[in-house]
Formats: structure tokens, C-alpha cells, sequence
């Protein structure tokens, strides 16, 4: 009879969940070689709200939270010790109880365009279907292409690309960090750069989170946690905290280290048509990440006064 793992991680079900959740555990396993044994560490696998309801947008049943909100659950039951999660699909508040103690290094937090036929945005030819089920990235592509016509695109990453190559759409646009993560950065049409494409709070990192009380699985996890990342990233959910706004806001951040002391924090607020926008920026020490990203978001959300969230339209969020 096997002993029961010392460690259980909790994970979704997608093959871009698992490689990350599998990250994680090969990287305590390295700085841990008490957890280097076969049965150390174990994957729940969780089925989430978010992976299951696949006919409705998001917004319909409660928003990109539902690709979590099952797995703490189990997190605070003690089903499981902890949990691997794309920190861009995490609210900005956590449940009481819970923390995110370690990020781990970024991967690109670019987009990609997939497309059959171009190379660009603006090689889509005038009217082209753009496949896309993100807020964010529909509010931009109208910004700048107020000509396309922005379908519904939904699942995970290979089967996003798999619609995009059935024609359902002539192009969607998904997240570099989750294509190489795949090994599925040869379905790359075009990177897009953060002046036409700003990135989604916290895109490319992967965070785990555990119960704020398990002092032991906190310690472990010490040695995993990426510095420049965890300043990133704090700045950037600061700044979502202080907008507020709904799953359906479109809303675009990115922070970087400038040098070794400082950070630069630049931030998009727009309307899901793409007509209205409000940008701005910080720079600052990289000890004052968050107050820089929480003043940039209340900046911003002042700029858009209260009548800017009020017509939002139906989007959601998946893997990519």
C-alpha cells in the first residue's frame, strides 16, 4: 500500500493547466529533494465551473472566477495543499483564507495573432471574423480595426486553433506564454506588440496559492517564488483592485523593471466597443510596485467616471 503524498496540487484539467500545474511540481521536487520521490507530490485534477459550461458566455454564470472558484473550494476543505493557477484568470480579491505566496518567472505576456491568412491586424482583409471571447481583446481589436466583426470563440487553447483552422473564424488571438508552454508557438501568425495590444493583468505568470494558515506549504514554496515577477504582477492586481469594474471590463496593464530600481507600470481602461479609452501611467520605485499600480488604477477609474462601466457587453475568459 502507497503512503499518501506529502503534497497534493490542485489543478484544472486543460493540457496548459497540467503543464503548469507539472512546472510547479518539478520545481519543488528540484529545491525539495525530500519531495523528489514518486509519490511525494501528487495532481488533483478539479473540474471547474468554467470548463464544463461551454455554450454560454461567462458573464451569463458568474464571470472568469469559475475557472477557480471550485479548486479553493477544495483548497479550504483540505482536499488539496495547493493550487497552480494563470494568475491572469484570478479576481482581484481571493477568498478569506487564502494567499498566492509565490509566483513563478513570467513567460512573454504578449498576444499572438492566429490567423489563416494574415500576418498582421491590419492584413485582415475589411470585415474578417475575429474569434475571441475576452473583453479586453475585443475592446482593442475595435480600437483599432473598428471594421472587424468580433464571434464568440471559446475553449482552450488546441481548441481554439482547431476552430480557427475549420474556419469558423478567419482569426482569433491568444497568449504567446500559453502557445510555448503547448509548444504551439508555430501557430504564431504575428506577436503583437503592447502599443497595439496591451496585455491582460498578470498575463504569462503562473501563481500558486495556498491556505494562509499552512505555515509548512508556505516555507515550501519560499524558494520558487520569482522576484521581478511577484513586483510585476503586484503592481498590476493593485491597479485591478483599484479599478474594480466587472469580469466584463475590459481593462489592459503591463509593469516592467526598468534597471534594477525602478518600474513602469502602463494601463488601458476602454468601452467594449473600443470608442472610449483612458490610458496612463507610473514610474517609480520597484519597493512601492503596488501603491504605483493601486494610484494608476484609481487615476484611471476617476478619467472614466462612474457611467463608463455601465454598458458593458458579454464576454468571458478561457485558458490562453
Amino acid at each position: 500500500m502507497s503512503a499518501s503524498p506529502s503534497l497534493r496540487i490542485g489543478s484544472r484539467g486543460s493540457a496548459l493547466a497540467l503543464i503548469q500545474a507539472r512546472e510547479v511540481h518539478a520545481r519543488l521536487a528540484a529545491a525539495h529533494p525530500e519531495l523528489a520521490g514518486e509519490d511525494a507530490i501528487a495532481i488533483e485534477v478539479i473540474k471547474t465551473t468554467g470548463d464544463l459550461v461551454l455554450d454560454r458566455p461567462l458573464t451569463e454564470i458568474g464571470g472568469k472566477g469559475l475557472f477557480v472558484k471550485e479548486i479553493e473550494t477544495a483548497l479550504l476543505d483540505g482536499v488539496i495543499d495547493l493550487a497552480v493557477h494563470s494568475m491572469k484568470d484570478m479576481e482581484a480579491r481571493l477568498p478569506p483564507g487564502l494567499i498566492i505566496p509565490c509566483l513563478l518567472p513570467r513567460e512573454d505576456p504578449r498576444d499572438a495573432l492566429i490567423a489563416r491568412h494574415a500576418s498582421s491586424l491590419a492584413d485582415l482583409a475589411p470585415g474578417a471574423r475575429v474569434g475571441t471571447a475576452s473583453p479586453r481583446r475585443t475592446a482593442q481589436l475595435l480600437m483599432h480595426r473598428p471594421d472587424l466583426e468580433i464571434v464568440s470563440l471559446r475553449g482552450n487553447v488546441e481548441t481554439r486553433l482547431r476552430k480557427i483552422a475549420e474556419g469558423e473564424a478567419e482569426a482569433t488571438l491568444l497568449a504567446i506564454s500559453g502557445l510555448k508552454r503547448l509548444g504551439r508557438a508555430d501557430a504564431v501568425a504575428a506577436v503583437l506588440e503592447i502599443d497595439e495590444m496591451l496585455p491582460a493583468i498578470a498575463q504569462g505568470a503562473i501563481g500558486v496559492e495556498c491556505r494562509a494558515d499552512d505555515k509548512v506549504t508556505q516555507a515550501l514554496l519560499v524558494p520558487l517564488n520569482d522576484e521581478a515577477t511577484w513586483i510585476r504582477v503586484s503592481a498590476e492586481r493593485a491597479l485591478l483592485a483599484a479599478i474594480g469594474g466587472s469580469c466584463q471590463t475590459p481593462i489592459a496593464a503591463l509593469a516592467e523593471l526598468d534597471g534594477d530600481d525602478h518600474l513602469f507600470i502602463q494601463a488601458l481602461l476602454v468601452t467594449p466597443n473600443g470608442r472610449a479609452a483612458h490610458s496612463g501611467s507610473r514610474h517609480g520605485p520597484r519597493g512601492q510596485a503596488s501603491r504605483l499600480g493601486a494610484e494608476l488604477g484609481m487615476e484611471l477609474r476617476e478619467k472614466a467616471g462612474p457611467g463608463f462601466f455601465a454598458d458593458e457587453a458579454e464576454t468571458s475568459s478561457d485558458d490562453g
